[in-house]
């Protein structure tokens, strides 16, 4: 569990529904099913329109990202790179393939793959980044889809606003009917606020952030399982991958931006050693 996200998330909400406690109001007088059915239901709309529905639904499945940890450790990534470089240096390259049925993570076993295949370094690193980048673009999409839907919920609060005032307008004669339409006024507003900039804008931030983590341990393999094709010596492979472990702590990485230089240039139709 990411003990982050699920402590922001609470208090949060917590300081919310709190501070509204402390002005001696009401939990019930926050809790209105008709503002929480226009501003859900029509950021929902809204963002349903904007992506296709497969994003949203991969959307929804990479929540798992913000509030479970479950990557792999980088230090036990090292420590298995920094192992096969030794077990490469004594046996050669054919040892490994009884450890490549072990490794569970997709990329990892497929930069060893191509490595034990003997594919050229530099045609091995072009094929692997080109799996980052196409993983980076993913990940962004996804992450978007909770930046737009934050985007859009301040506004459809705004809409069951002037619907609630409306509400009013139309029973000013009648005075009873009143509180509840003014209710729905100013809650639709907290809703689309709230969640905009407490749940929303926050979860796509830290999914950009993690995809930022995990591009670093990706580059970091690939330098290792490269280093090990070399028959790099394990000490100095340690050394050298040890610079990834604080990489992966800054949100734009030194490799981040090679391949960002690296796609400029493919667009506009050059060649790169």
């Amino acid at each position: 569990m990411n003990r982050a996200s699920v402590i922001g998330i609470i208090l949060g909400i917590a300081a919310v529904a709190g501070g509204s406690y402390l002005e001696s109001g009401r939990l019930s007088s926050i809790l209105q099913p008709t503002a929480a059915l226009i501003v859900f239901g029509g950021t929902l709309g809204a963002t349903l329109l904007s992506f296709p529905l497969s994003d949203v639904l991969k959307a929804g499945h990479a929540l798992r990202q913000v509030f479970l940890d479950d990557r792999a450790d980088p230090r036990g990534l090292i420590d298995d790179l920094v192992r096969y470089a030794g077990i490469a240096r004594r046996s050669g390259l054919i040892a490994l393939d009884g450890e490549i049925r072990k490794i569970e993570d997709p990329f990892f076993r497929k930069s060893m793959t191509l490595a034990l295949d003997h594919m050229n370094p530099k045609m091995l690193r072009e094929t692997m980044e080109q799996d980052n980048i196409t993983s980076e673009m993913e990940r962004r999409r996804l992450a978007r889809v909770y930046e737009t839907a934050g985007g859009f919920a301040p506004t459809i609060g705004i809409i069951g606003a002037v619907l609630g005032l409306i509400h009013v307008m139309e029973n000013l004669a009648e005075p009873a009917r009143l509180g509840s339409g003014i209710a729905v006024a100013f809650v639709a507003t907290i809703y689309g606020v709230g969640s905009a900039n407490l749940i929303l804008l926050p979860i796509a931030k830290k999914l950009i952030n993690r995809m930022n983590q995990d591009l670093a341990v990706r580059e970091m393999i690939v330098e290792g399982v490269i280093g090990i094709q070399a028959g790099m010596n394990p000490h100095y492979l340690r050394e050298r991958l040890g610079v990834f472990l604080e990489e992966r702590e800054e949100p734009r990485t030194v490799a981040a931006e090679a391949r960002a230089h690296r796609k400029k240039e493919r667009v506009a139709g050059t060649t790169y050693l």
